[in-house]
This record gives structure tokens, C-alpha cells and sequence, in this order.
């Protein structure tokens, strides 16, 4: 990585077996077959963007791969790839037989390392995805968050909130893993007790509410003046999935008991959007 868009701190050189800084620079690439890589078990990142994934491998094709692969040996023959699982997916997406890597030799720690630096400087995780991250480094190397904090670049307090959310209820978990809620958002609802946190992280969603608007919504519950929100019925919930398949995208249905409310189609690229009028037979 030449260019770096965070500096992380001095905590996890001792980790790794040269500076982090020269991970893609410190050993000449070669090519290998696809099929000679396997995913990690270290890998922190969850999910992948379909659009995304299709946008790297169109940049695949057009100018090839870019940035190699870092990989190490497996002991039961071929490559893990220790950094750049996105790139060696989108490029068995762009029809490539062999991608350029760079070939490590690191132990567990140090791929576990790795991995989430790089996926810290891509800005590539979901918050979930790098709490979960920092966790596993902390229980490795039994870190405190201040020693965590210097080593991935980032401030305690920041370290502290992400790992916060890994108390949250599954359901606001979904919902952060799937893009409908921000950081923000679960930092509100993580002062509600658990068993109230999901019912409102599907009102937020289902109202489209800020976090301004969250956290207003939080103070109301716990103080007793709002109404705790109800559950959705089941022929809303039927219904939402039926139009969500049908747009194949993420709808939510809102109603009040005066029967007005809204219906909310969420996308995440201008490509996903125009697939979305597509099938509502509107032109882009």
C-alpha cells in the first residue's frame, strides 16, 4: 500500500515480521492460479457488497489487478490469502485464470494482524465487522484498549464504542451488517435494556428516523413518556418480503392505525436504483 489513508500505531509492528507500512512492497509478486487460493478463517470482513464486488471486477477487466494479493503457504498445499479476498473474488468474477500475490511467510497471530490493518486502511468493514476484529486481537494478545487503540490508529474512546456493540441485540446487529443503520444510530440504542433494543431499531428504520431522531426516541423509552414500539403485524411483514423479492431490494412498510403510511425502498448504488425502476416499470 503506497498510500495510506489512515497511520496506524506503533502496537502491532512487533506482531508482524517487517513493518507494516512495507507489507505489499517488501517481496517481488509473482502470479498463481486462482485456484491455488483459499479464503482465511482470519478474514474480518463478513459480507461483500454484490455491487461493489461487480464494480471491482469491471475495474478488473478494464486495467487488471492493480494491487496483489498478500498470501502464505498452507500447510495442506496451495495459498491462504492473508489480504485481498475482495480482489481475488472479483477477479474469478472478471474470467482471470491467475492473479499477481505476494507470498508471506506469517504465523495465525500475524495474518489476523494483517488483515484487519488492511481492511482498517480500505475503510472496507461495517463497524460490527471491525468490532468483531478488535475483539479477536484483544483476546489474542490481551491488549487493553489503550494499547489496541495505539496499534490500529485509532482513539480508546472509538476502540471502546465499537466494542460496545458487540452487546447489542442480534436483530440491531442484522440491521447494522445489512446498512440500515449507522454507528450512530446503535450507539443510541445501546442505552436501551436488550430486550427493547430490537423493536427499536426496526421503528428507526421503518420511520427512516436520524440519529438526532434515535436518540430523542431512546430518551422517550426510557423515561416512560413514549410508547414502546409495537411489533409488526404478520401481513406486513408478508408483504414486505413479497415487494422486497419482487424489487429485489430492501423494503420497509410503515403504517398508523389511521391506515396512512410508507413505504420505503432502500439501494445503495445509482446501479441498484436503476435496476429497482427497471422492475417497477419506470425508465431510469
Amino acid at each position: 500500500m503506497a498510500t495510506r489513508r489512515r497511520s496506524l500505531g506503533r502496537g502491532l509492528d512487533s506482531l508482524l515480521p517487517e513493518p507494516v507500512a512495507e507489507v505489499d512492497t517488501s517481496r517481488t509478486p509473482t502470479e498463481l492460479p486462482l485456484e491455488q487460493l483459499h479464503r482465511s478463517a482470519h478474514q474480518p470482513r463478513r459480507t461483500i457488497r454484490e455491487e461493489a464486488l461487480e464494480e471491482l471486477a469491471q475495474s478488473i477487466r478494464a486495467q487488471g489487478v492493480i494491487e496483489p494479493v498478500i498470501v502464505r503457504p498452507r500447510a495442506a498445499g496451495g495459498y491462504e490469502i492473508v489480504a485481498g479476498e475482495r480482489r481475488w473474488r472479483a477477479a474469478q468474477r472478471a474470467g482471470l485464470d491467475n492473479i499477481p500475490v505476494v507470498v508471506r511467510d506469517v504465523d495465525d497471530r500475524q495474518a489476523m494482524a494483517m488483515a484487519l490493518i488492511e481492511n482498517i486502511q480500505r475503510e472496507d468493514l461495517n463497524a460490527l465487522e471491525e468490532a468483531s476484529a478488535l475483539k479477536g486481537l484483544l483476546d489474542e494478545y490481551g491488549m487493553t484498549h489503550d494499547e489496541l487503540a495505539d496499534a490500529v490508529g485509532r482513539s480508546r474512546s472509538q476502540v471502546t464504542n465499537l466494542m460496545r456493540l458487540l452487546g447489542l441485540a442480534v436483530g440491531v446487529r442484522r440491521l447494522i451488517e445489512a446498512g440500515d443503520l449507522e454507528m450512530g444510530h446503535a450507539r443510541a440504542l445501546l442505552a436501551l435494556p436488550t430486550e427493547e433494543q430490537a423493536a427499536a431499531a426496526r421503528h428507526v428504520v421503518g420511520h427512516g428516523l436520524s440519529v438526532r431522531q434515535t436518540e430523542a426516541l431512546v430518551k422517550r423509552l426510557l423515561s416512560g413518556t413514549g410508547s414502546k414500539p409495537v411489533a409488526k403485524d404478520p401481513d406486513t411483514r408478508r408483504l414486505e418480503r413479497e415487494v422486497s423479492e419482487h424489487l429485489a431490494a430492501p423494503v420497509t412498510i410503515s403504517a398508523n392505525n389511521k391506515g396512512r403510511g410508507r413505504l420505503v425502498v432502500r439501494y445503495s448504488s445509482l446501479e441498484e436504483l436503476d435496476g429497482i425502476l427497471a422492475r417497477m416499470g419506470a425508465k431510469p
